[in-house]
């Protein structure tokens, strides 16, 4: 069930086609308003074509009703509270949909949405865990979609994978808040994300399993090369 896009503010910044993963994984880039920052948005499709929407992005409308035909929209995950720009368009569009959000930031979520709970809204099943990630003190969720043999693993802020990028926004990025130049935790994430890096660090390693096949970041690239080892080097870098 939709609600008439006539009752509400439908805005879609310019965004990249839907990229289909796998069978049951699509992803999508999109802008963010005067920044160069790239935003992300992953939805993965459960068994029962319910659709779990992880950092939601409002597309072009030719793009919402692809997703809509591929399956119902049923979870709203807000990864943390940094990441709720088009939330309140989603939970208006899809009012039946649980809204998913960290334990220490549903205060701030629930400002923007009528409606937050934790992961526990979502049933066990085998292909799709949302938990939240350890040594953020409860301030961001993580994803993982397991593919027939393989596993992605889907991020907000813990990690970036930008490219360094050019001229005065480009050099911020890079020499400021230290969030371009593959992967890596942002001088920001390590400031208001990471409260325990001895447990953050443990969890990126536990989630660099041998059937990793790719990490989805919330800001620019998928990290497919090799990804258990590129979390493994971002956990080391903690320790300096």
């Amino acid at each position: 069930m939709t609600t008439s896009k006539a009752a509400y503010d439908w805005a879609a910044l310019p965004h990249s086609a839907i990229e289909k993963l796998d069978p049951n994984l699509w992803r999508v880039e999109g802008s963010l308003p005067n920044m160069p920052l790239r935003r992300v948005m992953t939805v993965a499709r459960l068994e029962n074509e319910e659709l779990i929407i992880y950092n939601a992005i409002a597309l072009d409308e030719p793009e919402m009703k692809e997703l809509e035909a591929w399956g119902t929209p049923a979870y709203l995950v807000i990864p943390n509270a940094w990441h709720k720009l088009d939330a309140a368009r989603f939970a208006t569009r899809y009012p039946e949909a649980k809204v998913i959000a960290p334990s220490a930031q549903r205060a701030k979520v629930l400002g923007v949405v009528p409606r937050a709970a934790g992961p526990e809204q979502l049933a066990m099943n085998s292909e799709v865990t949302i938990r939240e990630f350890e040594g953020t003190g409860g301030r961001e969720l993580y994803m993982t979609v397991r593919s027939g043999s393989h596993i992605t693993l889907i991020l907000a802020d813990a990690v970036f994978n930008m490219p360094h990028g050019k001229g005065m926004q480009g050099f911020v990025l890079r020499h400021v808040t230290q969030s371009s130049g593959g992967p890596r935790v942002s001088r920001v994430g390590r400031l208001l994300l990471v409260k325990d890096r001895t447990a953050f660090a443990a969890q990126l390693r536990s989630l660099a399993t041998d059937d990793l096949k790719r990490v989805i970041v919330a800001h620019h690239e998928t990290i497919s090369e090799k990804p258990a080892q590129a979390l493994l080097r971002v956990a080391d870098s903690l320790a300096t």
